[in-house]
């Protein structure tokens, strides 16, 4: 038996621990090259979303779902106006929103406008609000079959009256005057309220009118067959002026190159709001990046539409300038 801290032993003492340097190399070795691989992998799956903001390129952004609190795009249509883009491109696929909302973001795309060509195209839908969107730009595209228009503003409230009196509930208030918190869905809308919400309801949309006959130069019989409310196709819309041209982001493409200079070869940046998925944050934003990087990603899709939607109609409140087809209507 060796004595005590014997010759063999501090060899295998030293050996032991090259042993422990060596595994602790190649570990950080194969941490590093997964770490590569993965931001490789980003850096392709991104493509040309990792081009230098001051590069020239076009710029992408993308206005989808329910318009709301739009200041997270505001800011981001602030960036492009200060970035390399030498044009950006407005995809819209949205029902709209609030008045509001809608409104922020014309005058925010008016504004970017004055610095850079900016083109709407339309992928599915720019009704209500999110074609007011689209009248910031000065040229809009959409497929023969997308629907655009339903120029109108809404003011919806439940009344509960006929239910409360079923279940035998009766609410009572004390309030300053007549039209405060009315309507209140608690009551009987009284004549005096209905016309003061009518009153909100007309100017809105009297404003909405006179932005679609200035950008649009329609006036008479033309803006008030354009402004009843209704959606119509893009093959419906183009004679009515209120889209310029069929096609899709090619035909946008085209049009800047022939009308403002903007070469087709300029590679396309998209440009994207720093929220990970609006309310519900980083977990409708983690949920779809596990389905898009299995494959699925019509269900991503599904996941940040429907989320989103959701959320979305929970907090919309005021006048509406929103699609809101009736069930079986």
């Amino acid at each position: 038996m060796a004595p005590a801290n014997s010759p063999i032993e501090i060899d295998q003492l030293v050996d032991r621990r090259r042993l422990r340097r060596k595994l602790a190399f190649w570990r950080g070795l194969a941490a590093l090259v997964l770490v590569g691989g993965v931001a490789g992998l980003g850096v392709w799956w991104a493509g040309d979303d990792f081009l230098p903001k001051s590069s020239a390129h076009v710029a992408r952004i993308t206005i989808g779902g329910l318009i709301r609190n739009e200041r997270e795009r505001l800011d981001l249509l602030d960036e492009i106006g200060k970035s390399g883009a030498r044009a950006v491109i407005v995809t819209i696929d949205s029902p709209g929103g609030t008045v509001t909302g809608s409104e922020a973001l014309y005058d925010g795309l008016r504004r970017l406008n004055e610095k850079k060509p900016v083109v709407a195209v339309v992928e599915g839908l720019a009704a209500s609000g999110a074609y007011i969107a689209a009248l910031g730009t000065e040229h809009i595209v959409a497929p023969r079959n997308a629907l655009v228009g339903s120029i109108g503003v809404l003011f919806q409230y439940p009344n509960f009256t006929d239910l409360l009196k079923t279940v035998g509930v009766s609410v009572e208030e004390i309030k300053s005057s007549p039209l405060k918190a009315a309507p209140n869905g608690f009551t009987p809308t009284s004549p005096e309220a209905r016309a003061a919400i009518e009153a909100l309801v007309v100017d809105s949309y009297d404003w909405f009118k006179g932005l679609v006959a200035t950008r649009r130069d329609i006036s008479g019989d033309a803006l008030a067959s354009a402004s009843d409310g209704r959606v119509f196709t893009a093959h419906q819309a183009l004679p009515m002026k209120l889209i310029d041209e069929i096609g899709d982001e090619r035909t946008a493409r085209a049009w800047l190159a022939k009308n403002k200079d903007v070469s087709e070869d300029l590679p396309i940046r998209d440009w994207r709001t720093r929220r990970a998925g609006d309310e519900i944050g980083w977990l409708r934003g983690a949920a779809a990046s596990v389905l898009t990087a299995m494959g699925f990603e019509t269900l991503s899709r599904l996941v940040i539409d429907t989320a989103g939607s959701m959320m979305g109609q929970a907090r919309l409140d005021g006048l509406l300038a929103l699609w809101h087809p009736r069930p079986g209507g």
